[in-house]
């Protein structure tokens, strides 16, 4: 038999569980009541401990003369008595709310910070419409935990109105959605980043919020530099900023620019007079850098609609770059390594694709399967890309 105050201690460790939040909280009519069973005293109890019995049965009653929930009892006859006695079976929550007064009334460890959380959940969920959304503030606490619920709120109506690139190179304080402020993005940049990756499968965190968003980096942007052939650089590789790249040439002929610093193991070396810049997502600013006009330039990213929107956003600025391993071709011979992308980017900036490159991102979309990601493709196929297009330069 177990006592009120174990069971609400095992209600507290449910409520712990992100899982069980999301299908109490957001399972609608079905999640409720809920029903836990409290087990019977045996005869031994029943002989050898009437303290113990009556004391049980005492704390079943007070559950119900303080509202938290109802108890449900059972006759039944002991041996060595000649009447039957009711005893409680089972304990049954109509609502979240009586699950968390009943943490509450018998002071578990943390209830007070239960009471908090669902006190703020249930304004949040009131106000917060999308079901992404809801699921998410559910299930991450400490997303949100230190923030005032109305900043909550404004950040997931402010997720809603904001778009990949929609900065378009401006501050993000700069943005014109409401609820900004000149502090917004700064003080919730973690929160607005959770809540477009629930829109975006991820693009958000992939990309980083100012990249994905196509804004002018205030704290500036690092990339990975990585000279492919020996003597071109005193280091192996280096970080450097973007801005810097705006004024100060690389000492390479060529440029290779890579979307993801993880691929760089897949880049062959040596490859003469090159120098690999790895890193810049939607970061892409620094590639109007006037010395860019005289390098030969190569970009190879995800064969994605996100990559291929990133393509066009670095042709924007460099007419004359080349793309490698994002056409048609490739994706064919290694679709089988495809994955799914289950939210495609925005076509915004198609202006610069050739028209190869518009039906490629057209079959993408049409694909149950449509992203060929970097590091999946196979090394010795880029060693063969980045070395054809170092040679026809």
């Amino acid at each position: 038999m177990k006592s009120p105050q174990e069971l609400a201690a095992r209600l507290a460790q449910q409520w712990a569980s992100a899982d069980w939040r999301e299908r109490q909280l957001l399972g609608a009519a079905a999640a409720w009541p809920l029903t836990l069973s409290i087990g019977q005293p045996d005869s031994a109890v029943f002989i050898g401990d009437a303290v113990a019995l009556r004391s049980h049965l005492q704390q079943w009653r007070a559950v119900e003369q303080h509202g938290l929930g109802s108890v449900q009892w059972q006759e039944r006859r002991y041996r060595g008595s000649s009447d039957a006695i009711a005893v409680p079976t089972h304990w049954q929550l109509a609502k979240p709310s009586q699950c968390v007064a009943a943490i509450v009334h018998f002071k578990v460890p943390g209830h007070a910070q239960v009471k908090s959380d669902y006190a703020r959940l249930s304004t949040l969920i009131a106000e917060v419409e999308r079901p992404g959304f809801q699921r998410l503030l559910v299930r991450r606490l400490v997303q949100w935990r230190d923030a005032p619920a109305e900043a909550v709120i404004a950040a997931a109506r402010m997720a809603l109105q904001l778009e990949p690139g929609c900065a378009q190179g401006r501050p993000l304080r700069a943005l014109a959605v409401q609820g900004n402020d000149s502090k917004f993005f700064e003080r919730h940049a973690s929160l607005l980043t959770a809540l477009l990756d629930e829109r975006f499968d991820g693009e958000a965190s992939r990309q980083g919020l100012v990249g994905f968003l196509g804004a002018l980096p205030e704290d500036d942007h690092w990339l990975l530099i990585a000279p492919l052939y020996p003597g071109l650089l005193p280091f192996a590789r280096l970080r450097v900023r973007a801005s810097e790249l705006l004024t100060t040439p690389l000492p390479a002929r060529r440029i290779l620019l890579v979307e993801n610093e993880r691929c760089l193991h897949q880049l062959p070396q040596p490859v003469a007079d090159t120098i690999a810049v790895l890193g810049a997502g939607l970061n892409l600013g620094w590639l109007a850098a006037p010395w860019l006009q005289a390098r030969s330039v190569g970009y190879w990213g995800d064969l994605d609609t996100w990559g291929l929107h990133m393509l066009a956003k670095a042709r924007s600025h460099l007419p004359h770059l080349q793309a490698l391993l994002m056409d048609r071709a490739t994706f064919t011979v290694h679709q089988s390594l495809a994955v799914a992308e289950p939210v495609h980017a925005l076509n915004t900036a198609t202006g610069t694709w050739t028209p190869e490159e518009r039906a490629l991102d057209a079959h993408l979309r049409a694909q149950d399967k449509g992203r060929l990601e970097q590091e999946f493709v196979p090394t010795d196929a880029v060693h063969r890309a980045v070395c054809a297009w170092a040679d026809r330069d």
